[in-house]
């Protein structure tokens, strides 16, 4: 097998969950890319069935599912009609995430509801999701891959629920992919700056002059915001043969911030 064909996906079913817009749709769509199957997953069935064509256009099976992410009985129904649907399960990837409700706050100021809601989206639906996935898979093998943020390391002085809800996340996944070795991988990809509907709506860069703005005050090595492709990448990466001896590890892809 050349280098390059370790990153094939060919004979793959993937997961994506939060596969509606954004980086969620970028990963759909490499992972159908790469050769897998993908079954996509969010809130809005509309926005799932625009993605499903694009990757049936690709030569891929798609399979649009509308799912709660916070509901473990219907993430456990997205597992089990894919593998309906699709014959088999082989990858999980838990993007669907964010600030609830586009607020950043401190830690000190924010109420335990919304506390409660950060967790609940940022946290216990990845550990949802990975566990059902890791149950699926473990006879069979896969990889799981969890969507965290470079928001995850060091202190986050105005965005203290949504760090600690991602600091979160890579000590699960560490934690995880010990106790489903060797058929099992899990590991995390942390993005950085990537200007989404969702972050435009949480730091108020809703043209292009404040995201510059933005741009300039972030300070970026490489000097532009991330692409949901870049984090795409990441992940098939993470999927793929490419990374068959990588476990318990998390991809930052910051542009060197």
């Amino acid at each position: 097998m050349g280098i390059l064909d370790k990153f094939r996906l060919d004979g793959e079913v993937a997961i994506v969950t939060g596969a509606g817009k954004g980086i969620g749709r970028a990963i759909a769509i490499g992972l159908a890319e790469a050769g897998a199957d993908v079954a996509l997953a969010s809130r809005t069935q509309s926005d799932l069935d625009g993605v499903a064509e694009e990757i049936r256009a690709l030569g891929r099976r798609a399979f649009p599912l509308a799912t709660d992410a916070t509901s473990f009985d219907a993430l456990q129904n997205l597992a089990d009609q894919t593998v309906k649907e699709l014959g088999k399960l082989t990858i999980w990837v838990n993007n669907a995430g964010g600030i609830p409700d586009a607020t950043p706050r401190y830690l000190t100021r924010t109420s335990e509801e919304n506390f409660d809601a950060q967790i609940s989206l940022n946290l216990k639906a990845v550990w949802m999701g990975a566990t059902i996935a890791a149950r699926q898979m473990a006879d069979s093998g896969g990889a799981i891959i969890n969507i965290s943020s470079r928001s995850a390391f060091g202190p986050q002085a105005k965005n203290g629920p949504y760090g600690a809800s991602k600091a979160a996340v890579n000590s699960l996944t560490t934690t995880l992919s010990v106790e489903v070795a060797p058929n099992v991988r899990v590991n995390a990809v942390a993005p950085g700056p990537i200007p989404t509907e969702n972050f435009d709506e949480c730091m108020g860069t809703d043209t292009d002059e404040k995201r510059d703005q933005l741009l300039k005050h972030i300070g970026i090595p490489l000097g532009r915001y991330g692409e949901p492709e870049d984090i795409a990448a990441a992940v098939v990466y993470m999927a793929s043969p490419a990374s068959s001896w990588v476990t318990g590890q998390c991809l930052y892809v910051t542009g060197g911030r």
